[in-house]
């Protein structure tokens, strides 16, 4: 029978890309996996015995905290740089912003958009505790994607409006 009592609930994490340091002088690249609500620092601090890391072509597993050394986050930009990328108006390139080729095909616009979308939207990450940079960096980079979409996506719409006329005098 369903016990209510037990809950089969697995958390949502974000991949934190680290380099790490073990006791026996190795080192490790990969993703240490950290609860969405949660810092690295609250991951390696909390009651547990171990961590949840994926080195990069390796399989998901757990590490002893007792085995770690170091744990340094890799690729972090600063708050001065995630600002500064905000603001970065006048080398706006909408195939920069969306990670395409010139040329792409509006499918391949569309899946850029999309994924991009999900990822950077300020919602995604409401019952998240973040520093107001990062959240106002979110908020700009999801602007930056509409606008880049937009302006991928408006001359197809002005095309498809000439093609074919609105009104045509009948006599």
């Amino acid at each position: 029978m369903f016990d209510r009592s037990k809950i089969n609930h697995v958390s949502d994490t974000n991949a934190v890309p680290v380099e790490i340091a073990l006791a026996d002088g190795t080192t490790a690249k990969g993703k240490l996996h950290v609860a969405t609500s949660k810092t690295v620092a609250d991951t390696l601090n909390n009651g547990g015995g171990f961590i949840e890391f994926e080195p990069y072509g390796g399989e998901r597993g757990f590490l002893a905290k007792s085995q770690l050394v170091s744990v340094k986050p890799v690729g972090v930009p600063k708050a001065s740089s995630l600002n500064a990328r905000a603001r970065d108006v006048d080398n706006f390139d909408p195939f920069v912003v969306l990670g395409i080729a010139p040329g792409a095909d509006k499918e391949e616009i569309r899946r850029a958009y999309v994924g991009l979308a999900k990822n950077y939207h300020p919602d995604r990450y409401t019952t998240v505790e973040l520093p107001d940079e990062v959240r106002s960096y979110l908020a700009d980079m999801a602007r930056r994607i509409n606008a880049a979409y937009a302006a991928l996506e408006i001359p197809e719409r002005k095309q498809a409006t000439r093609a074919a006329p609105v009104f045509t005098h009948g006599g």
